[in-house]
């Protein structure tokens, strides 16, 4: 087999291009072992460009993140400083006033900063998931040692009806259900009761969780997963309950949204498809 000088040097010419990212197809659907080279080394070069274009996102990812971080820790930073300056010359009460303020701002950001680590490890495919045998019940035991605090201050109460078992990971779904329930306690009156029931069809095992609010419109409910967009709540980051949807849907899970409305609350459906 005779191959010219000229071939040779395009075909290096074109390594070398593709090296710097430049495209590169040297096949021509000829016979013969130069056509089978040169089909190995468009595969090589199109293996290391979709490889390029993932470091690439990744690295789009993490500075959108980081832009997220930034943009959220803005406004409790700033109130912690105002209150600082401002404690120098108050009164003790105003004092004890600020530093209970400072405290609940910095327990905020601890919160958000958490979360937002949790979904960049979900979006990144870094977060493992152990599938195990647990019942709806114990699941909820776990997300109030959470929640205690927010119900007990709201005076709020919730309810399981029945219970079941089903496979998932215990503690990212937990982690679901407490955004879920927390969502719920911050549409609910005070002195109410949110209720969670579960069951099972042909295609899913399901757990709900229903507040006791006005509902929703329909037009909110797309923007409702939405990072840093869903949340009309005094001190919300709009990140919970996309938070709740990634996890779901690493578990090839889903949630769905009644909206309610007409006297009875919105409900969220954690679904576990079999």
């Amino acid at each position: 087999m005779w191959i010219s000088k000229k071939e040779l040097l395009a075909l290096s010419q074109g390594i070398r291009g593709s090296l710097d990212g430049q495209p590169f197809d040297p096949r021509d659907n000829k016979e013969g072992a130069f056509s089978i080279l040169k089909n190995d080394l468009y595969s090589l070069a199109h293996s290391r460009q979709e490889q390029r274009n993932v470091l690439e996102e990744d690295k789009e990812r993490m500075a959108k993140y980081l832009s997220d971080i930034s943009h959220q820790l803005k406004t409790p930073v700033s109130s912690i400083l105002l209150m600082t300056e401002l404690m120098t010359d108050a009164p003790g009460e105003t004092q004890r006033e600020f530093l209970l303020n400072i405290k609940k701002e910095v327990r905020h950001m601890e919160w958000l900063v958490a979360t937002l680590l949790k979904m960049a490890r979900l979006d990144s495919s870094a977060a493992s998931f152990k599938t195990e045998e647990i019942t709806v019940g114990s699941l909820l035991r776990e997300a109030l040692e959470s929640l205690e605090i927010i119900l007990d201050i709201r005076n709020q109460t919730l309810r399981l009806v029945g219970d079941m078992t089903l496979s998932c990971d215990k503690k990212w779904t937990t982690e679901a259900m407490i955004n879920l329930l927390k969502n719920a306690s911050e549409c609910s009156k005070e002195n109410s009761e949110i209720l969670v029931n579960c069951g099972e069809n042909p295609l899913y095992f399901w757990i709900s969780v229903t507040d006791t609010g006005e509902g929703l419109k329909k037009e909110q409910i797309p923007r409702l997963f939405c990072r840093f967009e869903g949340s009309q709540k005094e001190n919300g980051f709009g990140i919970g309950l996309p938070l709740a949807l990634s996890i779901m849907r690493a578990q090839n899970g889903d949630i769905e949204v009644s909206p309610g409305g007409n006297g009875s609350g919105a409900t969220f459906i954690m679904k576990f498809y079999k």
